[in-house]
Parts: C-alpha cells; sequence; structure tokens
C-alpha cells in the first residue's frame, strides 16, 4: 500500500503525525518505510534521531535518484541507526522501519517523465517488499504532489492501494487550504484529473486528519473559567460547520491527533515508556495514533467513511 502524506501548510504535524503512525505499524509487525518527498525540507531524520541524516543524506538520496543521479537511493535501517536508546533496541516482532531521506541541500526541482518512471519503479520495488510505503510530500501544490499524482496515474500502478492523508491543524486557516489543496482550482483533484486521474475515484482515496485537536472535556482545560469554556465549545462548533461545508466533515475524516505538549516542544516520536514509564507524554496521543494506523490500512473501516 502506497500512503501520501500531504499538507497544504507548514506546521500541520503532518511529518511528525505520519512518522508516528509508521511507527505504530512498525510495533504490530507491519514493514513499513518513510520516503521524505519534502524536497525543500528533509529533515524527517530529526523526528526519528538519525542524526547522520538529520539534514537529509550527503549524497545518494531520493533527489539523486529520482533527477537520475544515483542508481538506488540511500536507505536507513531505524531499529539499527537511530541515536534514541529506545529506537535502537529494536522490540521482539516488530516490522521494519525504514528511512528513504532526501539529500542534504536538496530543492524543489521540475518533473519529466523520466523522473515520474524513476520514481514508479522505486514504488514498486518498495511495494515488494514493504507492507506500507509512507511517503511525506512537500507542502502545498509542490512538484512532489505533482509527481506522487502522475506516478499513480501510471497503468502499471493501477493495482497498488492507493491512500492520500491531507493533515490540517484544527483552525479556521488550515479547514480553508486543505480544503483548497483538495478542491480549489489547480489542487489535487484538478491536477489529478488533468494527468489521467478518475476525479470520482480520486476523491475517495483522500481523507483528512486534524491534528493538535483540544479535547474539551480533558482534565487539563479544568483550570479554565466557565466562560472560557463555553467559547471554545462555540469555537469547536463553528470548525465543524465550516469543515462540512468545505466537504472535510465526518464522512471525509478518517481521525484525529490531540494537541500533545511533548509535541509542542519536540517534535519526535513518541513510544510506550514515553507514556508508562517516564510520564512525558499522554496516553490519548498514542491511541489516537494506533487509531489512525489502524484506520488507514482496514479496507472496510475506510470504505465507511
Amino acid at each position: 500500500m502506497l500512503v501520501f502524506a500531504a499538507s497544504d501548510k507548514g506546521g500541520t504535524g503532518r511529518s511528525v503525525t505520519g512518522c508516528n503512525i509508521l511507527y505504530r505499524w512498525a510495533l504490530a509487525g507491519v514493514d513499513v518505510c518513510y520516503l521524505d518527498f519534502d524536497f525543500g525540507s528533509p529533515t524527517v531524520g530529526t523526528i526519528f534521531q538519525v542524526d547522520s541524516v538529520g539534514r537529509g543524506t550527503p549524497s545518494g538520496g531520493l533527489h539523486s535518484y529520482l533527477t537520475g543521479s544515483a542508481a538506488s537511493p540511500h536507505r536507513v535501517d531505524v531499529w539499527t541507526e537511530s541515536e534514541r536508546p529506545g529506537l535502537r533496541t529494536r522490540p521482539a516482532g516488530t516490522g521494519q522501519l525504514v528511512l528513504f531521506p532526501g539529500d542534504e541541500g536538496g530543492g524543489e526541482f521540475p518533473i519529466d517523465p523520466g523522473t515520474v518512471q524513476r520514481c514508479a519503479r522505486l514504488l514498486l520495488r518498495l511495494e515488494e517488499e514493504f507492507d506500507v510505503c509512507l511517503v511525506d510530500l512537500s507542502a502545498g501544490r509542490s512538484y512532489a504532489t505533482q509527481l506522487a499524482l502522475a506516478v499513480t496515474a501510471q497503468r502499471a500502478l493501477a493495482a497498488v492501494p492507493v491512500r492520500w492523508l491531507v493533515f490540517h491543524r484544527w483552525t479556521r486557516q488550515h479547514i480553508l487550504a486543505a480544503a483548497g489543496l483538495v478542491h480549489g482550482r489547480h489542487g489535487i483533484a484538478d491536477a489529478g484529473e488533468a494527468l489521467g486521474h478518475d476525479r470520482s475515484a480520486l476523491l475517495d482515496s483522500i481523507r483528512y486528519v486534524r491534528t493538535a485537536v483540544v479535547d474539551l472535556d480533558s482534565a487539563e482545560l479544568a483550570g479554565l473559567r466557565p466562560g472560557q469554556i463555553a467559547w471554545l465549545r462555540d469555537c469547536n462548533q463553528d470548525l465543524q460547520e465550516l469543515a462540512s461545508r468545505n466537504r472535510m466533515g465526518r464522512t471525509t475524516l478518517l481521525g484525529s491527533a490531540p494537541l500533545e505538549p511533548l509535541l509542542q516542544w519536540r517534535e519526535q516520536i513518541i513510544s510506550d515508556n514515553d507514556v508508562w514509564g517516564r510520564g512525558i507524554a499522554n496516553q490519548a496521543t498514542i491511541e489516537a495514533f494506533d487509531r489512525l494506523a489502524r484506520a488507514v490500512t482496514d479496507a472496510e473501516s475506510w470504505e465507511r467513511l
């Protein structure tokens, strides 16, 4: 399965949420890989705490492969190369957890037929090796998103299950931006149709993920005054109505990730030990990541939406 992670704006939590979903899959015994297609800022290695590729790999990364200057892209086994002890000690029964970083100092580059064919060959090869390949795209109407749409329109990938996750924070600005990315002029629907996708089928493959969502019933809000709680509930209702009007309501919502103080301070993988051992993260957060991971791969859950 190919899962493309998109967002219209930076700061949505797309990469850190995607990494944590991937980690939950690996813990469940699923073989997974992460492709850093955020070409302008290939820094996802920092989330896995693989310092050697914190700003991308010095050579032979995805930029080099896709532009034809490397025969195959650099791959990183997170279980053995992470600097974080909790990730470097691979638990029994876990699946592969592999990162394909971009090139350090790389940037966005235009897409040509050769790039599309190289990308298609790579994704087909990884589809044979891994159960799930998560492709993290640059924010907005980027070359990376254009490449993903062009590749998935290829006949060679017709039999490969494809999911699109559009991440957005739970604010008016981010809701409107995410809706524009999918339905707006030159958005995913327009661009995909121009490249040969069936528009309805493409839209059926897209779900939204809300991030940094405040739980209004959380004990952490107990210190707020009644008027503040009432105001937050009104704001939340306004956001629900705005999302519904922009075709981002419950029928297209895959799930939500709660506001997590740990992730506000440090973008990282949240382990069970961070919750139960160190007490620095919330149980609700890893439960949300688990639910998102299951919802992506469970065909019945996906189709019910």
